[in-house]
């Protein structure tokens, strides 16, 4: 009989050597390109990148490239790859800390989402652009006082002709001020005693439509991606009602498996990793120590990363095993934080000539929400808990 811990110990099966030499093909040219948009200076290397690297035309430089949507069917604007192509895409861009905010969402979730649950009418309206890089979507999921408990979410949405009325309030919504719509879990169903999950929506919000108002949070430097979005009765049409209404939470929660376990996850911080490795080089067994140690982690979690997108390929994706990438990667880049810190002497600053100080800048502005983001650690080792029977 087998366990839910036994999924952690299965070993990854490799490619075939068709798939592997597509896999090293396709990362030659990703790292062709990024070494000529370098040469260019098309953009500058940065940490959190896919949150943090907002640029359309890169986003649509890579479309072109056929690196957006690239799981998705070729009927829109997809090539039917395998997630593990698209995974090697990915760590390639996050790895160079390329700008990729602006399409991530769409490409991470939301396209994969409306594949599996959205209309036909939504899939040849909306993924067309999304592969395209010209339509970015936000995620609306957590609110004020609600904390991690996403159950308690209060933006509700009421019925009415050809559609709904959504009021409420969304946070830490990245990049809503730069986005197209905004997918949003509202509550459409008063809660029922036996069960917190159920009477819950999602709907694709047009951020430009009347009744919405989008709220900056700042970082320390004055620098944003982090949002509030208020929703004042605002109008969306039966038409962008995502899957079946009721099932929200159902499709939700299948969106974690995307969340929670992609390469952003331990490689948001690389770029610091890598100059702070190449800073330090020849600096005694101390050093070396810490940098063994943070490299052998990365290649677990990559090692965990890349079995979980084999495993959505085969719709057989495990949430302890996403959960525990989650929880295990963002506390590895936390302590590459702590020990770059640690090991610079100069005060970190955004603005800096050199790359160390001004990476390190980037990931310290960023490191409080890598805990947060995706499900805080509590809630996951909660998950993980309970998987396997110890709660």
């Amino acid at each position: 009989m087998t366990t839910p811990l036994d999924e952690l110990w299965r070993p990854v099966a490799p490619p075939d050597e068709h798939e592997a030499a597509a896999i090293r093909a396709e990362r030659v040219r990703v790292r062709e390109f990024l070494a000529g948009s370098l040469d260019r200076g098309l953009f500058a290397p940065r940490c959190d990148s896919w949150l943090g690297g907002f640029s359309p035309e890169f986003s649509k430089a890579l479309a072109v490239r056929g690196w957006i949507g690239m799981t998705w069917p070729r009927r829109y604007g997809g090539r039917a790859a395998s997630n593990l192509l698209r995974q090697a895409v990915v760590e390639e861009l996050l790895a160079a800390g390329a700008p990729v905010a602006a399409h991530w969402f769409a490409d991470r979730q939301v396209g994969p989402g409306l594949l599996r649950y959205g209309s036909e009418e939504q899939r040849d309206q909306l993924l067309p652009a999304m592969a395209r890089g010209e339509l970015y979507v936000a995620i609306g999921m957590s609110e004020p006082d609600s904390g991690s408990d996403l159950a308690s979410v209060r933006t509700r949405a009421r019925q009415v002709a050809g559609g709904w009325r959504v009021t409420g309030t969304k946070v830490w919504t990245s990049h809503a001020h730069r986005s197209h719509l905004m997918l949003t879990l509202v509550r459409t169903a008063a809660p029922d005693p036996g069960s917190r999950h159920a009477g819950f929506s999602q709907l694709l919000v047009d951020l430009s439509a009347p009744g919405v108002t989008v709220n900056p949070i700042p970082y320390l430097d004055g620098g944003h991606h982090f949002n509030e979005v208020v929703l004042d009765d605002v109008f969306v049409s039966d038409g962008m009602v995502v899957g079946t209404p009721g099932q929200g939470w159902t499709q939700v929660t299948a969106e974690l498996a995307h969340e929670r376990s992609g390469p952003e996850r331990y490689l948001s911080t690389f770029p610091l990793l890598e100059r702070m490795s190449a800073a330090l080089a020849g600096g005694g067994d101390e050093v070396g120590g810490v940098l063994g140690r943070a490299y052998a982690r990365l290649w677990v979690l990559r090692q965990m990363s890349t079995g979980v997108a084999r495993s959505i390929d085969a719709g057989t994706a495990s949430s302890l095993v996403t959960a525990l990438v989650k929880d295990m990667g963002t506390r590895l880049e936390n302590e590459i934080v702590d020990e770059a810190r640690r090991w610079r002497p100069s005060a970190p600053a955004p603005d800096a000539p050199d790359g160390y100080d001004r990476l390190l800048a980037q990931a310290q502005l960023h490191a409080p929400g890598f805990t947060l983001r995706g499900g805080t650690s509590e809630i996951l080792r909660g998950l993980v808990a309970r998987a396997i029977g110890m709660r």
